[in-house]
């Protein structure tokens, strides 16, 4: 087999997406319904069978790693479009585009009713395909903050995908501000480290790594990779919602289910955990970095987890779940368990497209109505969506064997061995998530699949109006299954929910799964300096073994309480919950209002803009620029006003004045001429 890869047909991977999206969203009235849905679902399967056949050329040692076009040259900035295909690479292109197409076979029943925008619609999720490949793809800094910028803005257009509502409006532009706040890091740390490399490619920036790391940011003492590494996480921080940058996620719930789960589980969300890892030979040099890296994803695991708790829209609730696995991935890529955090993003990105798009044939079983305490006794009304959705609340909560638990278990090794500073509390926190995960997600289960029939009587009275009702206002109806559009895709994401964990276990984390492909010098998969995972190997028997140890564990017996107190408090005894709210007032409130992050953000930064900008207009658009305008012209009016009185008309004073000039002069220049 060939040791390197064929450039046309890697590029293939990303356009194919790209031309169903330009032949949908520019066709729609020639193509109509059935051709946009049709073009952009071939579209998408054909560049997940190429990124299979990728991934296949990977493992047996084929690699890629060249610029495939330049697109400019300023001085030594070199503008280019290249593809870097390594196993990680080849991984995530896999990932991404077999979600991308479950979820495009998906939305064809999810969006049957829609009578504008179906074609646009499937235009967007192609298009957001296209850019999350080339995000993953890329070789360059440059290019990597293309894919970067444009799943940003595609996650714009598609999470305000029903304009016309204002809370959809008001979600949209959340995210696109608060990705901004976070792309403004990227930039700063993308531009530092073009300033003292003078490259933007990976395999030039990789080599002057030692050189980097001996190197101060200029006027300070503090290490130039250090403050290079925490500018590129803030980027992080705003892709994949990290503290405190979080905020527009739970928004996103705005969108049409579909891209809920585009988003939350193989695209945006992931790409920050996907460029931390990219980058870890950079950050590898910096205990610091890591140090910070490791807490804020410590801080998001725990704490987005208990507002899970609270959340009544089954959309919001998979939605923190969201936030919570990535702070679980973030907190092993800070303790340099690159290969753990890689493998959670992997295995998530499956239950959890499992969870969102479940949650969404939910949504269409009892039309449009999200508000979990109208639900109830769905198990035996939609029998399919009540088998998978509990698979994949499995997975979720790491139960033995499933997917989940191989990679759940192994980030909480990974803290408990870990010595870097942050480590200890990160520990905590990913335990105590535990328990937390299983509380919020069978709370969940059991208020949608099991106990009473709640949908038969009048909705609660605190119900709101269904996010995602598409507008068509039904009123009570029999819950029932999703069509078969809607179930194949939750049956073929639940399969690897289920086993994918067992099977790549060993390679990945214990065997030479990252070795494949174009794998850098200075990649240290198991680093050096934190040997986490090699103490975690030498303890590992095999995925088996692994699942019976786990018994003995906290974490499963954690897990397994917030079970059981589910099913105490929501199914035996539901009467307790308001009398816990009601005790514990305070805190509910806190938890109710997402600890006032948003008020905070209105309060302190939107005001502060408002009012920031109003005194810059002030001061600096009246005072300074209307009064150097206006101060000028009015100088000039005077001026016209003085010099007018020299103006007689009569031709000998012009001339006596033409003669007094020249004598100036001629004595100015003897004067000078002189010296």
């Amino acid at each position: 087999m060939s040791t390197t890869l064929n450039e046309n047909f890697l590029l293939a991977v990303p356009l194919a997406p790209l031309v169903g999206s330009l032949i949908a969203g520019l066709s729609s009235k020639i193509v109509g319904r059935k051709g946009a849905h049709s073009v952009t679902i071939l579209g998408v399967f054909i560049s997940f069978i190429l990124s299979a056949i990728v991934y296949n050329d990977v493992l047996h040692g084929a690699s890629f790693n060249v610029t495939v076009y330049e697109w400019m040259s300023i001085g030594n900035l070199k503008m280019e479009v290249g593809f870097l295909v390594d196993s990680l690479t080849a991984m995530m292109m896999v990932i991404v585009t077999f979600v991308s197409l479950m979820v495009h076979i998906y939305t064809i029943g999810y969006m049957a009713d829609e009578e504008v925008g179906y074609e646009r619609f499937f235009s967007y999720i192609s298009l957001f395909t296209f850019s999350m490949l080339m995000l993953v793809m890329s070789n360059n800094f440059l290019q990597l903050f293309f894919g970067w910028e444009a799943v940003g803005l595609v996650s714009y257009l598609l999470i305000g995908f029903y304009f016309t509502r204002e809370s959809a409006i008001y979600a949209n532009m959340k995210a696109f501000i608060v990705n901004r706040v976070g792309d403004f890091g990227f930039l700063l740390g993308i531009g530092l480290i073009f300033a003292f490399t003078g490259s933007l490619n990976y395999t030039d920036v990789f080599a002057q790594g030692d050189k980097l790391a001996t190197m101060s940011f200029p006027g300070t003492s503090w290490g130039l990779l250090t403050v290079a590494c925490i500018c590129l996480f803030i980027g992080a921080m705003g892709k994949s919602a990290q503290f405190p940058l979080h905020v527009w996620l739970p928004d996103s719930m705005e969108g049409p289910t579909p891209i809920s789960a585009l988003i939350h589980a193989a695209t945006m969300v992931t790409a920050g955990i996907f460029m931390v890892t990219r980058m870890s030979p950079l950050f590898e040099h910096s205990d610091a970095a890591l140090s910070f890296v490791t807490v804020i994803g410590a801080i998001t695991a725990l704490f987005m987890g208990f507002l899970g708790v609270v959340q009544n829209d089954i959309k919001r609730v998979v939605a923190y779940s969201t936030l919570s696995q990535l702070g679980y991935m973030t907190v092993a890529l800070g303790v340099s368990a690159y290969p753990v955090a890689v493998f959670h993003l992997g295995t998530h990105a499956f239950f959890k497209a499992l969870l969102f798009l479940g949650a969404g044939s939910v949504i269409i079983g009892m039309h449009h109505d999200q508000d979990m305490r109208n639900m109830g006794g769905l198990a035996k009304y939609m029998p399919i969506t009540w088998i998978t959705s509990l698979l994949g609340s499995l997975a979720l909560i790491g139960t033995p064997f499933f997917s989940g638990f191989y990679s759940k278990d192994s980030i909480i090794n990974a803290m408990k061995l870990s010595h870097l500073p942050g480590s200890g509390f990160a520990y905590f926190a990913v335990v105590a998530s535990v328990f937390v995960t299983a509380l919020y997600s069978f709370r969940m289960y059991f208020l949608v699949f099991h106990g009473p029939e709640r949908f038969r009587g009048p909705k609660h009275p605190d119900s709101p109006m269904g996010h995602d009702d598409h507008g068509h206002g039904h009123g009570p109806h029999i819950p029932h299954e999703s069509p078969w559009v809607v179930t194949l895709p939750l049956i073929l994401l639940a399969i690897p929910s289920l086993i994918i964990g067992a099977i790549m276990v060993g390679p990945m984390l214990f065997g030479d799964f990252f070795s494949h492909g174009v794998a850098f010098d200075k990649v240290i998969f198991i680093s050096e300096r934190h040997e986490a995972l090699k103490e975690m190997g030498e303890e590992f028997h095999g995925w088996f073994a692994m699942g019976l140890h786990s018994v003995s564990g906290l974490p499963v017996w954690l897990a397994l309480a917030g079970v059981v107190v589910a099913w105490f408090l929501y199914m035996k005894r539901p009467d307790l919950p308001p009398v816990i709210a009601k005790t514990f007032g305070p805190i509910c409130t806190l938890l109710d209002n997402k600890y006032y992050c948003d008020k905070i953000n209105e309060v302190v930064f939107a005001k502060g803009a408002v009012a920031l900008g109003r005194e810059l207009w002030k001061e600096g658009d009246v005072v300074v620029i209307d009064g150097v305008v206006n101060g000028s012209a009015k100088f000039m009016g005077w001026f016209a006003s003085v010099i007018r009185f020299l103006q007689s008309g009569y031709i000998y004073h012009y001339a006596f004045a033409m003669i007094i000039g020249m004598l100036s002069l001629l004595t100015l220049f003897v004067t000078l001429g002189g010296k």
